[in-house]
């Protein structure tokens, strides 16, 4: 059970990735500088999640490029040496973040419950954030809060979102709150639906709601692929921004749109925290565990199904946050079930 500190100076939060993690520690960071406003927070971060952050006020930040390699790992060692912390929050586990974030000196060292651990966590810290059994993964990360006696109810999950980036939104998206965004492609191509899927259900929005559709995403081969294939299946035409906006004017985006439509990717958690509604399509992963907070009641979620088809037991049976990433999981969604969560936002 973790502790409540004493007026804490110095705090250290390391979560380098992914994107949707980084988005859902946002409210964690404002519960605690609401808790202690005296505190100095400096968040350790990946070089591209940075992007997403980088205009949080009250926050310095440490950005860590993956890629950089041994040379990266010194330079980032080199950077704390003369640096110390009052607590480290170590909200992720991987092999990497452990190690890591044995570099960061700090007298108390708060990481995930047993039951979430994995790869050397329990070297690296002292203290553990309550379990709680089939908690969401946002969730979880303000347990990392309630260690520092913050208070966690209504706590803001706005991101950022510059006036630049608002122009670009406005350009695309002349009346707000009208055109519907679809983002196709997860980081896993294992939790990607269909191009097929998608046309039919773009064109839907289309013909029959008379609303725009705009595709949007990263600059990735895949997902310039996924998308030059949903356009060839439709027989509408969608604006076609894949790879063409910036990570800010993808916020901005999210921010005017009616709704998004995606798999278990980055954009679903930044929609949700932008009070956006998100039609999720889940079968690999749990939209229990890992969909849009806010916007669960509109996802498409087979991964109950996938769980007794494929691996032949109840779902909660698995253990928590297991992955069904098998070829062909997402084909368990219909487009009649995409268009019915549809009909319910438009």
């Amino acid at each position: 059970m973790p502790h409540s500190p004493e007026s804490p100076q110095r705090i250290c939060l390391f979560r380098l990735s992914a994107l949707g993690d980084v988005c859902n520690c946002v409210p964690m960071v404002r519960a605690i500088q609401t808790r202690w406003p005296s505190a100095r927070i400096t968040w350790i971060i990946g070089a591209l999640e940075h992007r997403l952050v980088s205009s949080l006020p009250g926050v310095e930040f440490i950005p860590f490029d993956k890629r950089s390699g041994m040379a990266g790992l010194l330079e980032f060692r080199h950077q704390l040496r003369a640096r110390s912390f009052d607590i480290l929050l170590l909200a992720q586990v991987s092999a990497r973040a452990n190690l890591m974030s044995r570099w960061v000196r700090a007298r108390r060292r708060i990481g995930f419950d047993q039951e979430r651990s994995r790869e050397g966590h329990g070297w690296a810290i002292n203290e553990r954030i309550d379990a709680v059994p089939f908690q969401h993964q946002a969730l979880a990360f303000l347990e990392f809060a309630r260690a520092l006696d913050a208070d966690c109810d209504r706590v803001d999950r706005r991101l950022p979102v510059s006036d630049s980036a608002r122009d670009f939104a406005v350009q695309h998206q002349p009346v707000a709150k009208t055109t519907v965004l679809i983002s196709p492609a997860s980081s896993h191509p294992t939790r990607n639906w269909h191009a097929r899927g998608y046309a039919r259900v773009a064109d839907h929005i289309q013909k029959n709601c008379a609303r725009p559709v705009i595709l949007v995403g990263g600059p990735s081969p895949k997902e310039r692929q996924l998308g030059d294939a949903i356009v060839e299946c439709m027989q509408t035409s969608p604006t076609d921004l894949i790879g063409k906006d910036t990570l800010p004017e993808l916020l901005a985006m999210l921010d005017r749109a009616a709704c998004l439509i995606t798999p278990d990717s980055g954009p679903a958690h930044f929609a949700a925290a932008l009070g956006t509604p998100v039609v999720g399509l889940y079968a690999a992963t749990w939209a229990r565990r890992s969909g849009p907070l806010g916007s669960l009641e509109h996802c498409v979620d087979e991964y109950p199904t996938a769980a007794r088809r494929l691996m032949n037991t109840e779902p909660e049976r698995l253990r928590w946050g297991r992955r069904i990433e098998r070829p062909g999981v997402m084909d368990l969604i219909s487009v009649d079930q995409v268009i019915s969560r549809l009909s319910t936002l438009l």
